[in-house]
């Protein structure tokens, strides 16, 4: 009985995603919103847990390592920053979100990751950068609930903010429904020097 590659220990092809998480009380805060949007409207939703999507990829088991000590790296030489949220905005897909008004600081942490991006990369897919970074709150509505909701939505008012401090990054194998943690890599602000020590 033939094998097929992606059957094979270590070419199993994984879907992953890095993430900021944000604190409990933010994350709270943002499912009160989903949770209430769901409740007025019957919209379909985004992920149930609220996270800032900064890569989406899929690539080989067999990466995994590689992929993490790079993250590591890119980690440690990152300084923590604030993220603040304000109200919301909509894209024509019919999705609503709340805004991520601090923007520079997760620009640069993406220009960052795309210094590796032949990591993420598999031979049938390229890496996806998130240029607009937000806090989805319901997507794929159909026209007329999208008309009704953005109407209320945008002239509703939203703040908070947090202390990003580390990323995360999650998988899943191909054609599975939830993500499962693999590490998390923290902002510790170190000097070039001390994170090349760590390539050796």
């Amino acid at each position: 009985m033939s094998t097929t590659v992606s059957q094979m220990p270590g070419y199993r092809l994984h879907e992953y995603l890095l993430v900021i998480n944000p604190p409990q009380s933010t994350r709270e805060k943002i499912l009160g919103v989903k949770e209430e949007f769901r409740k007025n409207y019957k919209g379909l939703q985004g992920a149930s847990t609220p996270y800032l999507a900064l890569l989406k990829f899929s690539t080989w088991a067999m990466m995994e390592e590689k992929i993490v000590q790079r993250l590591k790296i890119i980690g440690m030489g990152f300084t923590p920053f604030k993220i603040q949220l304000k109200d919301f905005g909509s894209h024509p897909s019919y999705s609503i979100y709340i805004n991520v008004i601090s923007r520079l600081p997760i620009d640069s942490l993406v220009r960052e990751l795309k210094t590796a991006q032949r990591l993420f990369k598999n031979p049938g897919s390229d890496p996806h950068f998130i240029e607009d970074p937000n806090f989805n709150i319901a997507n794929r509505l159909n026209s007329g609930i999208y008309d009704k909701a953005w109407l209320e939505y945008s002239h509703r008012q939203f703040t908070a903010s947090f202390i990003a401090d580390g990323m995360l990054l999650l998988k899943k194998a191909t054609g599975e429904s939830k993500y499962q943690i693999v590490q998390r890599f923290e902002f510790m602000n170190l000097p070039v020097s001390t994170r090349q020590g760590e390539l050796f």
